[in-house]
């Protein structure tokens, strides 16, 4: 049996699972307090940046869990980079601030932020903060796939509509036979129905 001696114990507010965190903060200072702060609370900090442009570039390269960002900073502030990070999909984002002005929390929201923290911060709200947005994201994450699948279902209703008319039309098939047709050679072929609906649209356009 391994001896755990000098190994951390975990405690309540450690996280279950390692998550990986990029921070960006144009004070080095803040940057250091904030990592040791996340280390401690069993976070793995994956990257750090001083300005926006770069976190957006860590971002887009390292694909993290959560992002900590802090809105003041030079090259693209915090909500901008905060707004690509959300619309590529790549992780929640989490702003720190010092200020509490409408128009920023205004724009926070429109730029998908999931989550704030103003300064100065102790340790404990750290994870509680994370929490909520890595909520939001799961939750904005299912809104999406449900938009997409709901997206598809209507095309895909479409294009079986219009291909049981037309093999209606050619074969004298009743609505119901047409449809069993589709869904027939969907199952032999292992392919979808609207790819099957959509192969009979283009062969009868031709």
């Amino acid at each position: 049996m391994k001896s755990t001696a000098g190994r951390p114990e975990l405690t309540d507010t450690q996280p279950a699972k390692r998550l990986r965190v990029l921070i960006a903060d144009d004070e080095p200072i803040i940057r250091l307090d904030l990592r040791k702060m996340l280390e401690d609370l069993g976070y793995d900090v994956v990257a750090e940046a001083g300005d926006g442009m770069k976190a957006l570039e860590a971002a887009r390269t390292l694909e993290p869990d959560v992002a900590i960002l802090d809105i003041k900073m030079p090259q693209m502030d915090g909500i901008d980079a905060a707004k690509l990070i959300t619309e590529e999909k790549i992780a929640p984002v989490l702003l720190l601030t010092a200020y509490s002005q409408v128009d920023l929390v205004c724009r926070a929201k429109e730029a998908g932020v999931f989550s704030y923290l103003v300064k100065p911060f102790k340790e404990a709200d750290l994870v509680p903060a994370i929490e909520i947005a890595m909520s939001r994201w799961q939750e904005f994450l299912e809104l999406e796939k449900q938009a997409r699948d709901l997206e598809d279902k209507l095309e895909t209703r479409k294009s079986v509509d219009r291909a049981k008319g037309i093999l209606m039309d050619q074969y004298g098939l009743k609505e119901q036979e047409a449809f069993r047709r589709i869904q027939v050679q969907s199952m032999n072929t292992r392919k979808s129905m609207r790819e099957i609906a959509e192969a009979i649209i283009i062969a009868h356009n031709i």
